[in-house]
């Protein structure tokens, strides 16, 4: 087991509604009179959790630079999930497997939002590499507003290589460029399919994109020439769930 730091109101409130099991203390800033954050003191109570009072500058120093507002969690994440466990996460869901790959989103709201998508997504794990990349900070928790414990998130030393184990394991790559004629809408995402995405300003790298059974982009008949990290993956791996008839 890792320990965490669970930082804002809405984080903590999630933590003790699904994972109270997992919640080992709760800090509440001094003199704080927020109704919701005495709400959550009082509820860590009755679950027999501890509930301590701090300084403002000590909770600061926790949450980094995500915004506190007054309330910190002492979290035990599960175990992280590890390179070697892709392959049974793989075989556990079969024909459904739905992976996400995000080739260096080096934004952690980025990062957060798009884990929470893909835990609303139900996907069988999202994979992000170790170097080049923001990994599962205080900020990327409370963006993904409980999502980071509710998918396996898989750092990997060599990307290319990961890539090349899923297209062994029978799943196609699909990755997300704005500079292709083809279509997500026209792309079949039934089966045991990976969402390759890139990070915010370059995209996915070149041997990443080599490696993409198709490359497709989604159609903005607007004005604007790409999306957002996480709003673009958010209508990805919602295209795929339509697809399958969204019954993950």
């Amino acid at each position: 087991m890792s320990e965490s730091w669970i930082v804002g109101i809405n984080p903590v409130e999630g933590a003790l509604s699904n994972d109270a099991e997992r919640v080992r203390e709760v800090l509440v800033e001094n003199g704080q009179r927020n109704a919701r954050v005495l709400e959550l003191a009082e509820r860590a109570k009755k679950l027999n959790i501890a509930v301590r009072h701090r300084a403002r500058e000590e909770l600061d120093k926790l949450a980094g630079e995500a915004r506190h507002q007054g309330v910190v969690a002492r979290y035990e994440a599960a175990p992280a999930a590890h390179e070697s466990d892709l392959a049974g996460l793989l075989e556990r869901d079969g024909g459904d497997a739905l992976v996400l790959v995000l080739d260096g989103v080096t934004d952690p709201h980025n990062l957060g939002a798009c884990l929470r998508s893909a835990a609303a997504a139900k996907v069988t794990a999202v994979i992000v590499p170790k170097d080049r990349a923001v990994g599962l900070t205080p900020v990327v928790r409370r963006a993904s507003a409980g999502g980071a414990d509710r998918v396996p998130l898989i750092a990997v030393t060599n990307l290319a290589r990961t890539l090349r184990e899923l297209k062994d394991a029978g799943v196609w790559i699909t990755g997300l460029a704005g500079d292709t004629d083809t279509s997500i809408y026209g792309v079949d995402f039934k089966g045991p399919v990976a969402l390759v995405l890139g990070s915010e300003g370059e995209g996915i790298r070149r041997l990443t994109r080599e490696l993409c059974d198709f490359v497709a982009k989604i159609p903005m008949p607007g004005s604007m020439e790409s999306l957002n990290v996480s709003v673009a993956t958010g209508v990805a791996l919602f295209e795929a769930l339509r697809q399958r008839g969204a019954k993950r």
